[in-house]
């Protein structure tokens, strides 16, 4: 089981990003994909989720409105487009999978990350 999150970078407030989540070595349609993030010297908090067949999405309340997330279970590939960037949401983002976005399931495998600065 593998996932590889990827484009972070370097953006300005009020930019935009996207990042890839891909998986590999598992049926990726059987599973949820969250996207949780952490900052230095803060704890790691729940950003988004999706639900297996796409058909469920959540969202944290300080990127509603801003992120939205969505999969491609044809290139087992989950995205999070995040607008509208302000400087509290620079962080190391990570992907997780699930059996579903209930806190409940267990996250049993995440990937290693990809950093998201956003300057003033």
């Amino acid at each position: 089981v593998q996932l590889v999150e990827s484009g972070g970078g370097l953006v300005q407030a009020g930019g935009s990003l996207r990042l890839s989540c891909v998986a590999s070595g598992f049926t990726f349609d059987e599973y949820a994909i969250g996207w949780f993030r952490q900052a230095p010297g803060k704890e790691r908090e729940g950003v988004s989720c999706i639900a297996s067949t796409g058909g469920g999405t959540y969202y944290a309340d300080s990127v509603k409105g801003r992120f939205t997330i969505s999969r491609d279970n044809a290139k087992n590939t989950v995205y999070l487009q995040m607008n509208s960037l302000k400087v509290d949401d620079t962080a190391v983002y990570y992907c997780a999978r699930a059996r579903g976005c209930s806190v409940s399931y267990t996250l049993d495998y995440w990937g290693q990350g990809t950093q998201v600065t956003v300057s003033s």
